[in-house]
């Protein structure tokens, strides 16, 4: 079975190497991609400047998948995985405390993994996962947030098995003129969705992250689905 994906870059790279790139990143060192060319694009002009969408072809074969976006995960073991590889996060008490307590029990060991698809905290999509981490919005409006502005899932590949078996095969240029702009209005549009959301009354059922921590909840606790 062969995918197609598509890197968003300021460049063409006909040959990704393992072992490149930030280790800041969502899920750590990788090749971040995506199934979707428009999304590639916006990503290639992230500085305002013209880019490509590379392409490529990826025989699946034999390779191990982790889809954090999959009924047997929740939105916590994204976000732990999050707290542990981007750098920038709140320093206050209780985020440093629900940092800890989301890598203690909800952080999945990635490392026998080829591939990880998830969510790309990129933009105000960062911002919404401080927030519940900072404890001012519930889970459920985490969820609802993650699904603001159609961001869409990325593919990232973390093996040296993957990188042998992904082939490019052409790249579209990337103009900032319309693709800047695209990426700078679906962002306006989800922090401006967030903050309806985040403006409705609570109910006194929803779970905060202090909840989370005061009842003790870990992976896989009903109380979380």
């Amino acid at each position: 079975m062969k995918k197609i994906l598509y890197h968003g870059s300021d460049h063409i790279i006909t040959n990704p190497e393992y072992g490149h790139g930030s280790y800041a990143n969502d899920y750590g060192r990788g090749f971040y991609c995506t199934e979707n060319i428009e999304l590639a694009k916006e990503w290639a002009c992230t500085r305002n400047a013209d880019g490509y969408a590379n392409c490529y072809e990826l025989e699946l074969g034999g390779l191990k998948v982790l889809n954090l976006n999959q009924g047997e995960y929740s939105i916590l073991n994204w976000l732990a995985l999050l707290t542990r590889y981007r750098s920038y996060w709140q320093q206050r008490s209780i985020a440093e405390k629900a940092k800890e307590y989301l890598q203690e029990y909800f952080l999945i060991d990635i490392s026998g993994y080829d591939i990880i698809i998830g969510y790309r905290a990129d933009d105000s999509y960062f911002s919404f996962a401080q927030d519940f981490v900072m404890g001012t919005i519930s889970l459920k409006q985490l969820e609802h947030a993650m699904r603001l502005g159609k961001l869409g899932e990325q593919v990232v590949l973390k093996s040296q098995k993957v990188f042998s078996q992904l082939c490019f095969l052409d790249y579209e240029a990337a103009y900032a003129e319309e693709y800047y702009q695209k990426k700078i209005q679906r962002d306006k549009a989800a922090r401006r969705q967030y903050r309806e959301t985040k403006g409705e009354e609570a109910r006194v059922t929803d779970l905060y992250m202090i909840d989370i921590m005061r009842e003790g909840m870990k992976n896989h606790d009903p109380r979380l689905r």
